[in-house]
């Protein structure tokens, strides 16, 4: 049960502290006894019940089917694709025994047994594509094969140094698409349309505008020949990459000797995709929408949307209940998530601080002398707001008021990020924004490597996107002067 004991520390005075402590007070995660790693509470882990059930259904709808794959991943396998291997290199666990045994030094203790060395050692998966494209080659022999189409629901472990609940742990849990196409058209427009579904999610979800766009080569994935991404700006005005979508070529297919015989019977390498989001988008829905009294959560991914709690003289609860139950029944009914609060071992205001703090969406607070009057008092979680609502129509009314939050909550962000969205075209422009407002600072450079990095170390501001719906621009880079065709998304970022 959450602390209300006292306020959450406020995002103006420590973003990071607040962030932290509402993830815990809130009921959504905690550190666990494995440094680096969480353990998901039952109300977190409902949300992204809520976020995988809607995405899988928008992945099935766009054809692909749902797989498995092992969490290990030989290393010869993961040696194939080098610039996938370089990429996650640092960042990899590794299994090189399977037994323990007594250690006759410390008794009560264990120790790696010796004679228990893997005859090749185990990369605990970072990613799948190396297991999935070894598999792939046994499933694909005929243009007949294609496309394939398929997801799976996993966890992968990347060994992080500095972790933050969500934002970047050891282990996560995450969905990973990879398919494989007999053209490079194929292909993407596959990496295109995922980019869209993952867009879609989230300005239709989690009520968070993004800006859809490509990597430099500098961000790109590790074995990608293209990565487009969705970016998101956060309260503190630092962007969040909140999802990726990378077009593969054909240099896993070549590493693994994925080939398909033509309808002219020639042989070719097939095309492929990979493209995931992650328990990450948790962090995006808190950071983007919460406030210093705990959770904002836009309605779509709401556990409980609302909650009822009673309002009653020692000896009248049961009776009010009875009077309550159609309600809920009927919000139920319309398909409305609801929690009756009949607790009778805590005071209104004690639940009233508590969901608030949970974020539900909408808390209606019913007493005798209201139903008598043909009235409900509804409270907003994203404006404060009360209101008196007639009984007589009440699902009605709650499932509009659900709507309007959903949208002020998006239209809130958008206005945000507009707010916090500015054009330069100096330098000191670029240094003066990152160090004052924040935010995405939109700007000319001249698209090289060394350049990207220059800016890097001395702003800790990296190119976000390309994006796609940036239209062409003559300009000169802010940095060196040179001509640039178009401005790129700079910001700092998590």
């Amino acid at each position: 049960m959450p602390d209300m004991s006292k306020k959450l520390p406020t995002r103006q005075e420590d973003y990071s502290a607040w962030y932290n402590e509402l993830v815990k007070r809130a009921g959504l995660a905690e550190n666990s006894a494995v440094r680096g790693c969480m353990v998901i509470k039952p109300y977190g882990y409902a949300i992204w019940e809520k976020m995988q059930r809607t995405l899988d259904d928008m992945f099935k709808r766009t054809g692909h089917e749902n797989a498995y794959f092992p969490l290990f991943v030989p290393k010869s396998l993961f040696e194939a694709e080098e610039k996938n291997a370089e990429g996650f290199a640092k960042e990899c666990a590794v299994v090189t025994h399977y037994r323990l045994q007594n250690d006759p030094d410390k008794p009560g203790k264990l120790r790696v047994d010796p004679n228990a060395k893997l005859e090749e050692e185990l990369i605990v998966r970072p990613t799948s594509e190396a297991i999935i494209w070894s598999t792939y080659k046994n499933w694909i022999q005929s243009y007949r094969d294609l496309p394939l189409l398929i997801n799976q629901w996993a966890n992968v472990v990347r060994w992080e140094m500095r972790t933050r609940l969500f934002l970047r742990t050891a282990e996560f849990l995450w969905q990973e698409g990879h398919t494989a196409h007999a053209t490079a058209t194929e292909a993407v427009a596959e990496t295109r349309q995922m980019l869209d579904v993952y867009a879609e999610f989230a300005e239709e979800h989690i009520a968070l505008p993004v800006v859809k766009g490509v990597k430099t080569p500098n961000e790109r994935f590790a074995g990608a020949e293209d990565t487009y991404c969705i970016e998101a700006l956060m309260q503190d005005g630092k962007a969040l990459q909140a999802g990726t979508s990378h077009f593969l070529g054909q240099n896993f297919a070549k590493a693994f000797d994925v080939q398909f015989a033509n309808k002219e019977g020639g042989l070719e390498h097939v095309w492929g995709t990979s493209w995931g989001v992650s328990t990450r988008l948790m962090g995006a829905l808190i950071m983007a929408h919460s406030d210093d009294e705990g959770l904002v959560l836009p309605p779509k991914l709401a556990p409980i949307q609302v909650v009822i709690i009673p309002i009653y003289k020692t000896g009248e609860l049961d009776a009010l209940i009875e009077r309550i139950r159609p309600i809920q029944q009927g919000l139920a009914q319309r398909g409305i998530s609801v929690k009756l609060d009949a607790r009778d071992t805590e005071r209104p205001g004690f639940k009233f601080a508590e969901w608030e703090m949970k974020g539900v969406p909408v808390r209606l607070a019913i007493g005798a002398r209201d139903l008598d009057a043909g009235t409900v008092e509804a409270a907003r979680r994203d404006t404060k707001q009360k209101l008196q609502l007639p009984l007589a129509d009440v699902v009605d009314s709650v499932d509009k008021l659900l709507n309007d939050i959903q949208l002020n909550i998006y239209t809130k962000a958008k206005s945000y990020r507009d707010a916090h969205t500015t054009r330069v075209d100096t330098y000191d422009e670029f240094k003066a924004v990152l160090d004052g407002e924040g935010g995405f600072v939109v700007a000319h450079y001249d698209g090289t490597s060394e350049t990207e990095e220059l800016i890097k170390e001395q702003t800790k501001a990296t190119v976000r996107c390309l994006p796609l719906n940036e239209p062409d621009e003559d300009g000169v880079c802010i940095v060196t002067g040179k001509p640039s065709t178009r401005r790129a998304w700079f910001a700092r970022a998590y």
